[in-house]
């Protein structure tokens, strides 16, 4: 039985991860998304997450219901266990992860891909900025954080400038993902 891949989508705030995840599955018909849950409020406009208190939270974690969970600018964020049963059937999914957790989430799930969404740093403040969803402190603080490395012996890694125009950017995502072989 052919097992999915995991295609791990990482970058700062702003690069464009739920953009660029949307505009692939447009274009490849199978090819899914992971919905997270986070402990943030619903927001129409993005990335159509589960949105949960941190007692709801808590108790999913306590039942095992995430294969990967972790903490960032304030928030907890958690991918739920179910995308188990959709890679062992065979279908490749996106989820948008911390690069804090891709080590673990290599050692979990086989095949494993990361794209990893890069743009400059004025491109960015203008993304977070017009989404209007963090206060300029907010956006201060997750520029400073833009930058950081992915850990040492992820892989494999695809890197591509988010500055592109979407429709040549998701082309060249798809190839680039479905070139490696895992």
């Amino acid at each position: 039985m052919t097992h999915g891949r995991l295609i791990a989508v990482v970058g700062p705030s702003g690069v464009g991860k739920d953009t660029l995840m949307r505009a692939m599955i447009a274009e490849h018909p199978g090819l899914r998304r992971a919905r997270r849950v986070i402990t943030r409020p619903p927001d129409p406009e993005g990335e159509g997450h589960e949105a949960v208190s941190d007692t709801e939270f808590d108790a999913r974690l306590k039942e095992g219901g995430f294969a990967l969970h972790w903490r960032a600018h304030g928030l907890r964020y958690g991918v739920p266990v179910g995308i188990c049963l959709d890679l062992a059937a065979g279908r490749d999914l996106l989820v948008n992860l911390s690069r804090g957790v891709l080590a673990q989430a290599q050692a979990r799930f086989q095949p494993f891909v990361i794209l990893h969404l890069t743009a400059t740093p004025q491109v960015l403040a203008s993304r977070l900025v017009a989404r209007g969803r963090e206060t300029p402190q907010d956006i201060r603080e997750r520029l400073t954080g833009a930058d950081m490395a992915l850990p040492e012996g992820v892989g494999p890694v695809i890197t591509l400038d988010t500055d592109a125009a979407l429709p040549r950017l998701t082309k060249a995502a798809l190839k680039a993902v479905y070139a490696v072989r895992v």
